[in-house]
């Protein structure tokens, strides 16, 4: 006599309420927009000292920009049109240097992120003739980490968001996860269309078409690498090869971080793509703002990498990554900042939900 055996119960596919529920409690890439703050605290430190030794030629008062031309000319506002005096000038850009280093240590918290992008703004506007395209993303990326917990990584240490955190009433503390994921999701669709439009934007030029495109930009005076840009634009495979290969990458990029197999890789070959840009064409500063944003795709990576560095390079390992937790402890419950007296050290990073 047969038996029937119980059939298990196919398991449901998971819904749109419940992955939406689980955004909700769940911050996703905490590592990576972490490192988003801290690489563009760096941009704008590097954008203040590699001009110090100019400063006064390029952004002071009485430079090649005179205060009352600025004026005239400026459409939105900037810090440095508020004076003509030059011991003002000298306050506002040397506060910009300290509020980015802060950034960049992650010192200040939101408060001090947002004064950031005032001064940066301020100083870009004062000479656009400088400017190389990244910080037009840096405008838009900098509101969006507000809403995240970017300083939640590769901060350090001072105490003051455990302090804080206590005044800060747990439903308060629970809304700050979905306001987090909403910012990555904000920083993620955006490096998504600066690529997409790229993209489209370079397939209706007609040397994009012939695969010339790529030998007419490197021999451009301005963008030229003497020694080494000849070494590609001479060589024709690699012409139509860059051509056509950075057109498929900027367009089909969004397509492979809807992936989470293929996420980090196209991050990788991202982060490769603009580190060609940096050496061979100069524009540093754009190159490593996309890198930037691109590390919210690396989240997941940089958490698995993290230990390793650590382990072997166990004397850095007060330094390299400090958590405030500020969102992390449940509603009700008190947030450590600091580690117990007598011990260094960083905690174990908890674990992420994927970006999608």
């Amino acid at each position: 006599m047969n038996t029937l055996k119980p059939v298990a119960p196919r398991k449901r596919p998971e819904t749109v309420a419940a992955r939406l529920d689980a955004w909700s409690l769940h911050a996703v890439a905490v590592t990576g927009v972490s490192g988003t703050r801290a690489l563009l605290g760096f941009v704008g430190l590097m954008y203040y000292v590699s001009q110090y030794q100019e400063r006064n030629y390029l952004f002071g008062p009485h430079g090649v920009l005179p205060h009352g031309e600025f004026e005239a000319q400026l459409t939105g506002f900037s810090l440095y049109s508020l004076s003509a005096s030059p011991g003002y000038f000298q306050f506002v850009y040397h506060l910009g240097i300290a509020v980015a280093l802060a950034v960049l240590l992650g010192v200040g918290g939101r408060c001090g992120l947002a004064f950031h992008w005032v001064l940066l703004w301020s100083v870009y506007q004062r000479q656009p003739g400088l400017l190389d395209g990244g910080d037009n993303l840096a405008y838009v990326v900098i509101p969006f980490l507000l809403l995240t917990r970017c300083y939640d990584r590769f901060a350090l240490p001072t105490g003051l968001a455990g302090r804080f955190v206590h005044r800060v009433p747990g439903r308060l503390r629970a809304v700050s996860v979905p306001f987090h994921n909403l910012g990555v999701l904000m920083v993620a669709a955006q490096i998504c269309l600066v690529y997409v439009v790229s993209g489209l934007y370079k397939v209706m030029g007609e040397e994009w078409q012939d695969g010339t495109a790529l030998f007419y930009v490197m021999r451009v005076a301005e963008f030229e690498l003497p020694g080494w840009s000849h070494l590609v634009y001479e060589n024709d495979l690699l012409v139509v090869l860059g051509t056509y290969g950075t057109v498929a990458f900027l367009v089909y990029f969004p397509l492979g971080v809807l992936v989470p197999a293929l996420r980090p890789w196209a991050a990788a070959v991202s982060i490769g793509f603009h580190l060609s840009i940096a050496f061979f064409m100069g524009l540093t500063g754009f190159a490593l703002t996309m890198i930037a944003c691109d590390l919210v795709f690396l989240s997941s990576a940089l958490d698995r990498a993290l230990p390793w560095l650590r382990s072997r390079f166990p004397g850095a390992a007060g330094a390299e990554v400090v958590e405030s937790r500020v969102a992390e402890a449940p509603a009700g419950e008190p947030a450590t900042a600091e580690p117990p007296s007598g011990k260094s050290g960083t905690r174990t990073a908890a674990p992420e939900t994927e970006l999608v």
